[in-house]
């Protein structure tokens, strides 16, 4: 089994206001993305948010953890997923990133 693909992604808005642009943000990631990845689960506990996604018809288990002034994910990825990690985490960082920008 492969390593964890893990991404942090900084932020000072706070837990309440990283959650919001977060449940926000995978409405945005259904629709533009839904070509490439489908949330097939999604279930949030406190500050946690654990998902199930699928892309080129893989499964990936996850998590992402809110706090005060960062978001971390953590998923594992199966084997062809993982061949693609660095992409993904460039990906999965820029758009994170975007998202969590001051407005």
């Amino acid at each position: 089994m492969s390593q964890p693909l893990v991404v942090t992604i900084p932020h000072r808005l706070g837990k309440q206001e990283a959650a919001r642009r977060l449940r926000g943000g995978l409405d945005v990631a259904r629709s533009r993305y839904s070509h490439l990845l489908q949330v097939q689960e999604e279930r949030w506990a406190g500050d946690s948010l654990t998902l199930r996604v699928s892309a080129l018809g893989q499964s990936a288990n996850g998590v992402i953890d809110v706090a005060e002034d960062h978001l971390r994910l953590e998923v594992q990825l199966p084997w062809l997923l993982a061949k693609l990690g660095e992409t993904i985490k460039g990906v999965v960082r820029r758009e994170g990133t975007l998202l969590l920008e001051k407005k």
